[in-house]
């Protein structure tokens, strides 16, 4: 048995590094090698997968791993500051995507009840997904990377509600008793769950971090205790170990616990995808390609425009809105436990499932690609979303009224706020650029001029009169804006100092190539120490010059 699973694992395992490294090789998502793996050793068919229950299982090791490391890294300070538009995209875009996909259901002639289920259960995404790929990107901490997280987590929050409404038919209690109990026990975890977060854990962590490995397996063991306690209690395994990297999150250790677990994490998540591509049917497909179809345009498209609809109306540039909504472009492990409830309670046939197996594939593979590609696609598609723009720009009919300012920081948020006392030191004119209107209300409060615009469009630049400045800092680690910037700039022959912010070394080393002054690596330069340099060098272009031909002959 354990010979044959290991063989089992080992095939699978194989296959998919084959696909990878051919994805690698065409720049795509690797989460779709991983699927495509699934579909290929399902029952459809290799049909490998003959332990599918320990497959199962270590898939969702996978998940409580990556919720774990969520919870390690999550800054409340950044949810707080998001959880207005959080929570009217999260609700918004599950109640419009509920009625549209019952009416799309009803138009492709299932009953309303079958409707009802497939617009319910297409209404949520996958936190998993997303947080991976925002990850992998490096964007967790970026605006569109917050807001993305907290509307899934509000997402989650009504899944759970629901659950618990199916749950409460299914064992004859009422919804009202379901809703009260759980109530009781969020009351009793909380104040407990602090307690052993400022009290006891602090002390337990200061003997055992004396050990890495000790340290490492604490934390593991850590994570499997939380989540075993709360999915006891009725919450599930995902927000226990959710719950578990939360209260680990304050602890100094918190960045060698996620180095460590993050290895482990990875794998499991592998076994995940692939699994997920296992439930793919190919007779099921095939029975119902047309709902399949439209089903996977509606969340591949559909779902993403609601969500800029909404955080339009909220004052959202449409590229914050863009970068968000394909954050919903796919479906969720909730949808299918949503289907599978119906199917139990008699409601659904299998055939259902099967197509939303298909659909939940279409749309992960789908939305990876255009998450992994997201700024490219938007610098080649922004015109078609031009009517989005707002009519009028803040503080910027101010702004035209006088002269260019000396200089331009672009990005307040993380870098730029520490950036913004040593800018202010410098006693020439000056003003921050944002599309995170809530940077912009905070800024309007301290009375800092500022303006509300895309640095990476170029009619905005145009608009700032950007090329007149004496010193321009982007704070903002996109090597798409960037290079749209630095484009912009080198075609006004600019001759001031130019200063971009990218993910990586190599991109930096882009920038240089594009025009670059000087390049801020956040993982590499913290925002204190280029504030350091900042007050060194000034606006003075020879003084940054010399810096760089040091940086590029190392």
């Amino acid at each position: 048995m354990l010979e044959e699973l290991f063989f089992e694992i080992g095939i699978i395992l194989i296959i998919a590094a084959a696909l990878s490294i051919l994805m690698y090789r065409l720049k795509q998502p690797l989460i779709i090698a991983y699927i495509i793996t699934g579909v290929i050793a399902g029952p459809s068919l290799l049909a490998l997968t003959d332990s599918p229950e320990i497959l199962e299982l270590m898939s969702q090791i996978g998940v409580a791993f990556l919720l774990f490391t969520v919870g390690l890294g999550l800054n409340w300070r950044n949810v707080k500051d998001v959880g207005g538009i959080s929570l009217a995209a999260g609700v918004g875009q599950v109640i419009f995507t509920s009625i549209i996909g019952f009416l799309l259901g009803v138009v492709l002639g299932f009953d309303a009840i079958t409707s009802l289920y497939i617009g319910v259960g297409f209404a949520f995404s996958s936190t998993i997904v997303i947080v991976k790929l925002l990850m992998d990107k490096e964007d967790l901490d970026s605006l569109y990377g917050r807001i993305s997280i907290g509307f899934l987590l509000v997402q989650d929050f009504i899944a759970m509600l629901i659950l618990l409404g199916l749950s409460a038919l299914g064992s004859g209690a009422s919804f009202e008793s379901v809703v009260a109990t759980t109530l009781l026990k969020v009351i009793i975890l909380i104040p407990v769950l602090w307690i052993v977060a400022a009290k006891i854990l602090p002390v337990i962590l200061g003997y055992v971090a004396k050990s890495q490995e000790l340290l490492f397996v604490f934390s593991i063991a850590w994570c499997f205790l939380v989540a075993g306690i709360l999915a006891l209690l009725g919450f599930g395994i995902e927000l226990g170990a959710l719950i578990a990297g939360v209260t680990l999150s304050s602890s100094v250790y918190y960045r060698e616990i996620n180095s460590r677990i993050r290895p482990l994490r990875d794998f499991f998540l592998v076994i995940f995808f692939i699994m997920l591509g296992t439930h793919l049917s190919i007779d099921g497909v095939v029975s119902m390609i047309i709902p399949t179809v439209l089903f996977s345009l509606f969340v591949l498209f559909g779902n993403p425009f609601i969500v800029m609809l909404i955080m339009r109306l909220f004052g959202y540039h449409q590229r914050t809105g863009f970068l968000s909504g394909l954050a919903v472009a796919q479906i969720s492990e909730f949808s299918f436990i949503v289907l599978f409830a119906g199917v139990a309670a008699g409601h659904l046939s299998q055939d259902v499932v099967g197509m939303a197996a298909a659909v939940g594939v279409i749309t992960i593979a789908g939305s990876s690609f255009f998450i992994v590609n997201s700024e490219r696609i938007y610098q080649r598609i922004r015109g078609l979303f031009a009517w989005l723009e707002p009519r009028t720009v803040l503080d910027a009919e101010k702004l035209r009224e006088h002269k260019p300012v000396e200089v331009l920081l672009m990005g307040y948020h993380r870098t730029g706020a520490e950036l913004l006392p040593t800018v202010r030191s410098m006693k020439r004119s000056y003003v921050v650029v944002d599309f995170d209107p809530v940077a912009i209300r905070e800024l309007a409060e301290i009375e800092e001029p500022s303006v509300y615009g895309d640095v990476g469009d170029e009619a905005f630049l145009e608009e700032v009169k950007a090329d007149r400045a004496r010193l321009i800092i982007s704070t903002i680690p996109d090597f798409v804006i960037s290079t749209v910037l630095l484009a912009y700039l080198k075609s006004r022959d600019y001759k001031g100092v130019i200063i971009v912010s990218t993910h990586s070394e190599a991109e930096a080393l882009e920038c240089y190539k594009l025009g670059a002054t000087y390049v801020i690596v956040p993982e590499v330069l913290s925002g204190r120490k280029f504030s350091e340099i900042l007050t060194d060098k000034k606006t003075a272009k020879r003084n940054w010059n010399t810096l760089r031909r040091q940086i590029l002959s190392s």
